[in-house]
């Protein structure tokens, strides 16, 4: 089956998003495991890099309160603007989130996953989460259930989460040392009563480790979530990383501190900075050893729909879902042969990408020295969908950046900008929300720092002479072509043209 071009617009019969506060893994970092742990994540967008390319994920907001304060979250009400963990536009109840949840399935047949991740702690608010989860396991047994928490209550509700076969969980551990969460968590709130400071901490740390060792116990996959907060936990990560691995956390994600003062947190108001896309690569790679590391985690709402990077939750609210006739077993059937299309399609293009490694090193290396390989070059890739080069430089709001080399293309990771053109045949009539178009330009061009090309369907003249400008060589030669096969092609021709002389290896800054 050919499958279907994900459009970036609302009449798409596709999507984008991702579920909870984090996402997933590069193929090859799966290859290791067994065959059904691989059939667990191959249609789940926030576990697998891979997957996250064609299926969909939603979050359902039905869990209201919290029981630890976070320094970096502020969590939001009737919110549509903002795309972050905690902000969410309807709060749910459990009846209205399985309505909502038929509805998109019925509408977005590549829609894979259904998480719970706020706009609080789901395990904070035990019954509203189980009663949705118990209703769509007996209404939409096709879809994968997964969860997010902080930890704190994880032990208490650990047997509940294996016997309604949810087998995803996602826990965001920041530390193992109560000396830094006393500096990222003010408070917790524990067996009725509210703790500060390294106490808390040191509680959170214990429920969180032990909630980690009885989910693997029961089979259960383990995403860790850790956020990167410069001159706090940064280089303590790396300690995190080891220990849960040790623990059989099948994948982590560490994501970068959002820390913008108009959002409100503690860590915003007080001027604690975001890592650089530079440090949060490098803590990346640190951590990575042989644990699959997720690199395509966009951090999106607790109400997001959709593919990774894009979200049509607008188009799911609730008044809408009143004029809505949803026929879910009728499209029960083509969810099913969507799903088989697309996984299908993985398993080719497993077997196609040997040979196209192979040629990239063939193209490699005649400009290959003794001593050293080309070095690699970072690039950036404007796509909707599909694994595909199949958006406009200006319609772009991330491009996803990868490291490429004769050894094949690796996701380093997204990086969020405004939307440059909001209309016409070419880039630059104006901005969105007020901006100047050339404000706009500036940012994006300061977003692909580092980057030596950037691949787009079309580009207009004024952004095309702005990038060349700026070193980044713009390139419209490979729109609707799979990404890492352009990617390849383009290193080539930089090999062939003698832009990637420089044999020292070290990336440009």
């Amino acid at each position: 089956m050919d499958l279907p071009i994900i459009s970036n617009t609302s009449s798409s019969p596709a999507t984008g998003g991702c579920a909870s506060r984090g996402c997933g893994s590069a193929p090859d970092a799966l290859s290791h495991l067994p065959d059904h742990i691989r059939a667990k994540v191959a249609d789940h967008p926030c576990y697998s890099e891979e997957a996250h390319h064609y299926f969909a994920r939603m979050h359902v907001a039905v869990a209201p309160a919290c029981n630890i304060q976070c320094n970096y979250c502020n969590r939001k009400y009737d919110c549509a603007n903002e795309s972050r963990p905690g902000v969410v536009s309807e709060l749910l109840t459990p009846e209205q989130a399985v309505k909502k949840t038929l509805a998109v399935a019925a509408a977005i047949p590549q829609m894979s996953v259904l998480g719970i991740a706020g706009p609080g702690d789901p395990l904070a608010n035990p019954e509203r989460t189980f009663a949705t989860f118990r209703a769509l396991s007996e209404q939409a047994p096709d879809i994968r259930l997964c969860v997010s928490t902080n930890g704190l209550d994880l032990p208490r509700h650990a047997d509940e989460i294996a016997r309604h076969n949810i087998d995803h969980v996602t826990i965001t551990i920041n530390c193992l040392d109560p000396k830094i969460g006393a500096q990222i968590y003010p408070w917790i709130y524990w067996n009725h009563r509210r703790i500060r400071g390294e106490a808390a901490a040191a509680i959170l740390i214990e429920q969180q480790q032990k909630g980690l060792e009885m989910l693997t116990e029961r089979g259960i996959l383990v995403k860790v979530n850790s956020v990167m907060i410069p001159g706090v936990n940064d280089e303590h990560l790396k300690e995190v990383s080891r220990v849960v691995k040790a623990k059989g956390a099948f994948l982590h994600n560490v994501m970068p501190l959002i820390a913008e003062a108009e959002h409100g947190t503690y860590y915003g108001i007080m001027g604690q900075r975001s890592p650089t896309a530079a440090e949060l690569q490098a803590l990346q790679d640190a951590c990575a050893g042989d644990m699959a590391m997720m690199r395509h985690c966009r951090q999106c709402r607790a109400d997001a729909v959709g593919m990774l990077g894009e979200d049509r939750g607008a188009e799911f609210t609730l008044d809408k879902l009143d004029h809505m006739e949803v026929d879910y077993d009728a499209a029960l059937s083509r969810r099913k042969e969507t799903r088989q299309g697309i996984l299908q399609q993985l398993e080719a293009r497993r077997h196609t990408r040997p040979s196209l490694l192979a040629a990239a090193n063939d193209a490699a290396s005649p400009a290959r020295p003794t001593h050293d390989g080309p070095r690699p070059a970072l690039m950036a890739v404007a796509t909707s969908g599909q694994n595909l080069v199949n958006q406009h430089f200006g319609h772009a709001r991330e491009f996803l950046v990868y490291e490429v080399s004769a050894q094949g293309a690796r996701l380093i990771g997204p990086r969020k900008t405004d939307l440059y053109c909001v209309g016409g045949e070419s880039c630059g009539d104006e901005g969105e929300g007020g901006a100047s178009a050339d404000s706009i330009l500036a940012r994006t061009i300061a977003a692909l720092k580092g980057c030596e090309a950037v691949l787009c369907a079309r580009i207009g003249f004024e952004p095309w002479e702005r990038l060349e400008a700026a070193g980044i060589l713009p390139n419209g030669e490979h729109a609707m072509e799979a990404i890492e096969e352009s990617l390849l092609a383009v290193y080539q021709e930089m090999l062939a043209s003698g832009r990637l002389r420089d044999m020292t290896g070290q990336k440009r800054a």
